[in-house]
Order: C-alpha cells, then sequence, then structure tokens
C-alpha cells in the first residue's frame, strides 16, 4: 500500500469518527421567586411566601385604616423584594374587621382567593381615601334601612368596589356572592375574635415568628427582622 493511499485511508476514517459532543455550559438553577407562592393560614389569613421562612411576619390590619394603608405603602414591596422574594420571611395578612365599610372591603379582596387578594389589597389601600369617602357620605337612616344580611353588599355598590374586582378578574356575579355569604362573614367575625384573643387592640399591629412587635413602618419592620437575624 503507498504512502498517499495509507494516509488517505486514515483520513476517511477519522472523518467518520463523530465528533464528541460539546458540554453544555452548567448553569445554576433560577432563584424561586416566592412571593408568587400564596396559601391560606391555618389561622385563616392570606400568605406570601416561603412556607419554611425562618422568619414570619403577621399582620393584623383593616383595610379602612390609615395607619394600615401608610405602612402597605411604605413598607410593603420593599418587604417583599428584599425578604419574601428570596424566601427568608414570609408575609401573612389577617383581617382585624373595623365596620361595615372594612367587612365589604375585604369580602371583595378575599373573593378570589390569597393569589390575587395581595394585589387587590394594593389597589384598595392606593384608593382607600375616595372608596371610603363614598361609604361616609350614607346618612344613619339609610344605613338603617339596609337589611342585615345585605349591609356588605350595599357598602361594596355605595364604594363602587364592583369595579375594582372586576379590574383583578372576579366577575360581578361572584363578587356579589362573596359579598352576601353568611359563611364568608361568619368567618371574618370568627378572625377578629382570633385578633382579641391574640391581644390585638388595633391596627395594624404585626407578629415576628409568634411575638409581638412595634412596626409601624419599613424602618421599624427593617429593625425587628435585623434583630431575628435575618
Amino acid at each position: 500500500m503507498t504512502i498517499v493511499r495509507r494516509a488517505f485511508l486514515v483520513m476517511l476514517a477519522l472523518s467518520l469518527v463523530a465528533p464528541a459532543a460539546a458540554k453544555a455550559p452548567v448553569r445554576p438553577a433560577p432563584a424561586r421567586d416566592w412571593s408568587k407562592s400564596f396559601a391560606v393560614s391555618g389561622a385563616g389569613g392570606f400568605v406570601m411566601g416561603n412556607p419554611k421562612a425562618k422568619m414570619k411576619v403577621v399582620e393584623y390590619g383593616s383595610l379602612t385604616c390609615p395607619h394600615c394603608r401608610h405602612f402597605a405603602q411604605d413598607a410593603v414591596r420593599k418587604f417583599v423584594t428584599q425578604y419574601v422574594r428570596t424566601g427568608r420571611a414570609s408575609y401573612e395578612f389577617r383581617p382585624m374587621v373595623l365596620n361595615s365599610t372594612d367587612l365589604a372591603a375585604t369580602l371583595v379582596g378575599r373573593c378570589a382567593g390569597p393569589s390575587r387578594f395581595f394585589p387587590i389589597m394594593e389597589r384598595l389601600y392606593a384608593t382607600q381615601p375616595v372608596w371610603t369617602a363614598r361609604t361616609e357620605a350614607i346618612t344613619d337612616a339609610e344605613f338603617a334601612a339596609i337589611p342585615e344580611n345585605r349591609i356588605a353588599l350595599r357598602m361594596a355598590e355605595k364604594a363602587q368596589l364592583f369595579g375594582l374586582a372586576r379590574s383583578a378578574g372576579i366577575p360581578d356575579a361572584r363578587a356579589r356572592a362573596c359579598l352576601t355569604s353568611d359563611a364568608a362573614q361568619t368567618r371574618i367575625v370568627e378572625l377578629y375574635q382570633a385578633a382579641m384573643d391574640a391581644g390585638v387592640k388595633g391596627t395594624p399591629t404585626f407578629f415576628l415568628n409568634g411575638k409581638q412587635v412595634p412596626v409601624w413602618d419599613w424602618n421599624s419592620l427593617k429593625q425587628e427582622l435585623g434583630k431575628a437575624g435575618v
């Protein structure tokens, strides 16, 4: 066999050998966004975040409370971004309903479950002065004429909360059913009593890992989280 022929055969054999597959670069799995994880707690509140988070923040709040509105606008988004999203902390909102308008807003907010509650809560706080003013215009005589089992529905109509519900994907029929549900209203009363039993005297009141803490804004919450070692 000539040198030229031998070289040709070697080159042909090499060309038939499949090249080794290039190893794909190993990429770390994307971090989970725990702010998209929602649940109902055993206490009846709505929870956002890692169920195994080391820090569990519970807020007893009212949707008509101006101080709760301040906390929502000053602290919640920062808390969610820096602590809840990463899985270091969870955030639970437990309603402590203070009046009939609050009842209506709470029933609408809770209507579609925990995954939609927090966006609705944000919108309710953002527009709180507007929709609460609408129900404050109801006279005592008008209020007295409302059947007891229709008070929440009437307050929602007066406050114009159906439009907000629709923007959150809750049809009018569904919102109306939530507002007139005896079971839903009974649950709100039970949550109020549970808050009282826990020593809650006003809104907002905060607990961190089961212990009541002095929180009213972002700085005070961050300080308490820091003390707890988060």
